[in-house]
């Protein structure tokens, strides 16, 4: 019987071609605030001996989009970027990536089973993925294993609220009902796009989840929620 892991990968790979899409007009180009300052707090949170030799992997890489972030603000922070990987188990979305990005390096693979030697990367990101993991504990034990030692992991990710506000309440709203109508038209499988609210429902808060990161071995350096809490930042430092 197919595991709930390949499931989500299966939906992954019914949604690719029109991921890009679906996600721009539903986040209405947001999201590219919160990487980039991902990018940038990660960059202040290194030494400038590595940022002349950086090597960076994006796990649930999808088609992309996490890695050009990456190389866009590393150009603008005189950071040299020696090495980038992007990981996903979908090989649609990753047959999009490679076309996007024929200079980078894709190789399909599962967030709990990473292909790099231990102690080699700088920084870990993972933008919208940890939610899918089934098997969240031993991804995070992958992360600190693959990352160096005061290298940086950083975390997209769209977080449970607790005590909701008004605000708060509304983009619950807009994210339940809204989104996977929107969703649902632009990919034509609105079951995918009724999945991301049912994800986040079950899924954890920041609270929570910086408490699974320090139990791997990983010391917040920044936590911050963006748009009334519907997606957080993560900037923890391997320890």
């Amino acid at each position: 019987m197919e595991s709930k892991q390949q499931k989500i990968i299966a939906m992954f790979d019914e949604i690719a071609e029109s991921y890009d899409l679906a996600n721009r007009i539903m986040s209405c180009g947001i999201d590219i605030a919160w990487r980039k300052k991902a990018c940038k707090l990660a960059f202040c949170n290194l030494s400038e001996e590595t940022l002349k030799n950086l090597r960076i992997v994006d796990v649930a890489c999808g088609t992309g989009d996490m890695i050009s972030h990456w190389q866009k603000n590393a150009t603008k922070e005189n950071v040299v970027i020696e090495d980038i990987i992007g990981l996903d188990p979908s090989e649609e979305m990753l047959k999009i990536a490679r076309k996007k990005l024929p200079n980078v390096t894709f190789i399909r693979s599962e967030a709990t089973s990473i292909p790099i030697e231990d102690a080699s990367t700088d920084v870990l990101s993972i933008a919208y993925g940890i939610r899918n993991v089934i098997e969240r504990d031993r991804a995070l034990k992958e992360f600190a294993r693959v990352i160096k030692k005061g290298g940086i992991l950083v975390i997209l990710e769209f977080t449970k609220c607790e005590d909701k506000s008004l605000l708060e309440h509304i983009m619950g709203f807009y994210t339940k009902h809204i989104l996977p109508f929107i969703g649902g038209i632009i990919s034509k499988n609105y079951r995918a796009y009724r999945y991301l609210p049912d994800s986040i429902e079950e899924f954890l808060t920041a609270k929570k989840l910086n408490a699974e990161l320090q139990g791997n071995g990983f010391t917040p350096l920044y936590t911050k929620s963006f748009s009334a809490g519907v997606c957080t930042l993560f900037i923890a430092k391997n320890s």
